[in-house]
């Protein structure tokens, strides 16, 4: 069963005409971070590299592709945990940087902390030689757009989100049967300036321990927060639910105790994985024993081999 990589691009409404686009991108990520496990890779490895190309993917709400706050600016969140020794590294609200999950585990490897935050997180990065990106590079028109969009006064911009791909992130075993997860996120359309969500805070963006498995969330991140859903997700594992059960208990407890919708990608230390949501879809994927497994819609489960169009 082992190794096994799960990525999710995002839960939500995905127009038709961008939906194919993200379902090839999450398939691309989930060949990528597999490559890596196959090669002998570690886990944490399989996981940066499968979420950086969603980064640098602008039809993600990612790095390069990010929604904007209501300044038109860019700030971004993104989180890496070591399930082996329980070590994460976050950065939030940074700035002109094009892959925040690689400095965040530059924030886990390099420092003894387990967050930077704006300004800190953009010092931290020159000094690490992580080269800042003009911020236009990380603007799209399609963002643009949406922003303009939700200025006026009648927006819904939280409904407007589940127009737009929403969080990124994977998780994965490795041959050793050390599991990582990493979640990055342009956060919400429109967000107030300094707006922080739930990405980079260890047990709501993510969680990963050897010991019962790992969890990578998208959906409405003040909701994912308020439950604390990756964590939630594994004490269900602990009680010994599947991750599918799990999953399914934490998304009903989220939407009817706070109306909050998402979806997650979760492992556990077989291989035994899961992509599950309670929004309307959720691009995945996932790579186990040389079959590429990927889906939009509920009830979507399409297979082939990983090697194709490789």
């Amino acid at each position: 069963m082992l190794p096994v990589v799960v990525v999710h691009g995002g839960a939500g409404h995905i127009p038709k005409e961008r939906a194919e686009l993200s379902t090839i991108g999450v398939k691309e990520a989930t060949r990528t971070g597999y490559a890596i496990l196959q090669k002998g890779g570690c886990a944490m490895d399989a996981v940066v590299e499968a979420v950086a190309l969603m980064e640098n993917n602008p039809r993600f709400n990612a790095g390069r592709g990010s929604v904007l706050n209501v300044k038109g600016e860019v700030e971004m969140d993104a989180m890496v945990m070591d399930g082996r020794t329980l070590d994460s590294g976050a950065v939030s609200a940074v700035r002109r940087i094009a892959n925040p999950v690689q400095l965040a585990r530059l924030v886990m490897e390099k420092t003894k902390h387990l967050c930077l935050t704006a300004e800190g997180a953009s010092k931290f990065a020159r000094s690490m030689g992580v080269p800042e990106v003009p911020e236009e590079s990380l603007i799209t028109d399609y963002a643009k757009m949406r922003w303009k969009k939700n200025l006026q006064p009648d927006a819904n911009p939280v409904e407007c989100q589940m127009g737009k791909m929403g969080t990124v992130g994977a998780v994965a075993v490795d041959k050793d049967g050390n599991i990582a997860c990493a979640t990055s996120t342009g956060g919400m359309i429109n967000k107030m300036e300094g707006r922080v969500g739930d990405t980079p805070c260890v047990g709501c963006g993510g969680y990963a321990d050897n010991n019962i498995g790992a969890v990578s969330p998208t959906g409405h991140g003040e909701a994912i927060m308020k439950v604390t859903l990756s964590r939630l997700i594994l004490f269900h594992m602990e009680q010994g639910k599947t991750p599918e059960e799990a999953s399914d208990l934490a998304l009903t407890y989220m939407k009817e105790r706070v109306d909050g919708l998402g979806g997650v990608v979760v492992v556990d230390p077989k291989g035994t994985w899961a992509a599950r949501f309670s929004s309307l879809q959720m691009s995945w994927a996932a790579a186990q024993q040389g079959e590429l497994h990927f889906g939009l819609y509920h009830g979507e489960h399409f297979v082939e081999p990983v090697q194709e169009n490789i």
